[in-house]
């Protein structure tokens, strides 16, 4: 398992596909700051798992067995590396504007999953969309549609 970790790592600093699979490894980038952004107000419940799955499985159009095995790693990856940088690397590099802004979107879901947004999840996707180029208000657009999708009004959060 560590190996896959340093091959996401390596092949982010060098841009050269390494152990994983280029399919693989944006997954679990992707994952990892899902599950990242879950972790953050100490508490990766239930509905913010759920929300993580099923957002994974429409996403990469993955099986329950593959998402689960995905979540698990990217768990594992977020308590071994402390950092973003790798993750939101393999996202900025990878993924076109839309797929950005929609990794935004992801990280909203999953920060409104257990009915309560926490300021460190906000920071958080401040800091990941300044890390992958996602401007201010793309960032506050996807928020809107995600509030509106989950039928949160503004002064609920």
């Amino acid at each position: 398992m560590i190996n896959r970790f340093k091959a996401l790592f390596a092949t982010a600093d060098t841009g050269a596909a390494g152990e994983l699979g280029r399919d693989e490894e944006l997954h679990l980038a992707a994952a990892a700051l899902l599950v990242e952004s879950a972790c953050l107000d100490g508490d990766f419940d239930g509905d913010e798992r759920s929300s993580i799955e099923r957002l994974l499985k429409e996403r990469f159009e993955l099986e329950e067995d593959e998402v689960s095995l995905l979540v698990a790693d990217a768990e594992e990856a977020v308590a071994e590396s402390g950092e973003l940088y790798g993750f939101t690397k393999v996202i900025k590099d990878r993924y076109s504007n839309e797929e950005r802004v929609e990794m935004i979107e992801m990280l909203w879901e999953v920060a409104f999953a257990d009915g309560r947004l926490d300021h460190f999840e906000s920071n958080l996707i401040r800091r990941v969309g300044g890390l992958i180029f996602v401007s201010d208000r793309d960032r506050g657009d996807a928020r809107k549609r995600v509030m509106a999708r989950l039928g949160i009004t503004q002064g609920a959060v």
